[in-house]
Formats: C-alpha cells, sequence, structure tokens
C-alpha cells in the first residue's frame, strides 16, 4: 500500500514562538555587531581623508561611501527584524495572557464546585435557630445582670443638699485631722538643742612671782604660814 498510495509525510511539530522570538533576536545582534563594525571603518576613513592630500582624498571616499551604503542596508534590515521581534513578543504575551485566563476560570471553576459542596452542609433554618437562641440567651443574661446589681436598703430618693454639706463637713474633719497630725510630729521642746553660749576668756599676764611663791623645807616641800 505504501508503494502504491505512498507513505505519509510525518507532520511538523508545532512551532514554538519563543524559539523564533530567539531566533530574530539573534540576528538582530548579529546585525548590530555588523553595523558597529562598519562605524569603526568609517572613522578610520574619516581620519585618513583629513590627513592625506590630493587624488588618494577621492579613492578613501569612495571606499568610505561602500561602506556607509553598507551600514544603511544593514540598519533597514535591523529595523525591519526589530519590528517583526516585537510583533512576536505581543503575539507570545497574548497566548500567555489566554492560557493564564483559561487556568483562571478553571480554578474558579474547581472554587465554584467545592463552595456549593460545603453550603450544601450548612442548614440555614437550622443556622436562624441558634441566632435566634442566642439572642435569647443574651436578653436573659441581661435581665439577670439587672437584677444582680439591684442595690438594696438604700433609697432611691436622696437630697443632693444633703450630700453636699455632709462632705464638706468631712472635708473639714480631714483638714483638722491633717493639722493635728503636723503638730504631733513636731519635737518637744526639751528635745530642741541647746543654745551655744560663749565661756569667759583665759585670763592674760604673768602672775606676780613674789605673791604667789611660797617657801619650801629642806626636801622641797611648801612650808605652811602662820599668821599673827
Amino acid at each position: 500500500m505504501n508503494r502504491i498510495f505512498g507513505k505519509k509525510k510525518p507532520e511538523a511539530p508545532p512551532v514554538n514562538i519563543s524559539d523564533v522570538g530567539g531566533k530574530v533576536d539573534a540576528r538582530v545582534t548579529d546585525l548590530d555587531m555588523k553595523i558597529e563594525k562598519l562605524d569603526q571603518e568609517l572613522r578610520k576613513y574619516r581620519e585618513q581623508m583629513k590627513k592625506t592630500r590630493g587624488p588618494a582624498v577621492n579613492s578613501i571616499k569612495q571606499r568610505a561611501m561602500q561602506t556607509l551604503k553598507r551600514k544603511k542596508m544593514f540598519e533597514a534590515q535591523r529595523d525591519k527584524l526589530q519590528a517583526q521581534s516585537f510583533n512576536i513578543e505581543q503575539a507570545a504575551f497574548a497566548i500567555d495572557t489566554s492560557r493564564d485566563t483559561i487556568n483562571t476560570v478553571a480554578a474558579m471553576k474547581s472554587a465554584a464546585v467545592q463552595l456549593k459542596a460545603e453550603t450544601q452542609k450548612i442548614d440555614i433554618s437550622e443556622l436562624e435557630d441558634v441566632q435566634d437562641d442566642m439572642a435569647d440567651l443574651m436578653e436573659d443574661m441581661n435581665e439577670i445582670q439587672e437584677l444582680m446589681g439591684r442595690s438594696y436598703g438604700i433609697g432611691d430618693e436622696i437630697d443632693e443638699d444633703e450630700l453636699e454639706a455632709e462632705l464638706e463637713g468631712l472635708e473639714e474633719e480631714w483638714a483638722e485631722e491633717e493639722t493635728l497630725g503636723e503638730d504631733a510630729e513636731q519635737a518637744p521642746s526639751y528635745l530642741a538643742p541647746a543654745q551655744h553660749q560663749e565661756l569667759p576668756a583665759v585670763p592674760s599676764g604673768s602672775l606676780d612671782s613674789s605673791r604667789n611663791a611660797r617657801a619650801t623645807d629642806e626636801f622641797g616641800l611648801p612650808v605652811a604660814s602662820y599668821s599673827t
């Protein structure tokens, strides 16, 4: 059968847009290198024309013109390839965006199924009953707190003027107690430090030796004097 109808050619693999974009970018880079090399040649020709005089200048000028023509051609090719690269990048971005959108939609569908399954486990009427029971319990607790907070043995009607007068009396008593406390803390008079008194000055001068001298015996002892 293959001899009669021929063998079916294998299908070519789908083109990967990322690979195509990489090849285009590589060609753009190669053209940039060629353009840079031609720029260097043009600078060299310009320096030569500055230093050369006579008919040789025309020869250098012709070579410079050819180099410039090649540069313009490469620049035109580079611009076209850059435009192609931009279009490829846009297409790749659109493909990635569509894939992300598909994944997002699939995730949302799966989440919706799971959420529906979980919500079916919740009984709405039972939830409403629980909420009503909680509201009733809270009202009961508030009533209990009010009952527990009642006061006994204290009249509700109390004259505020009497309270103010009693408060003023208490303040006067407190002031008197503070005054008495300060007096009690003071030290008694007998514990007060004594005042400093100056002692009399020592008399100056020497005593009369004839008046103070007394007779002594042979042993050096004073001899008693007898007055007549």
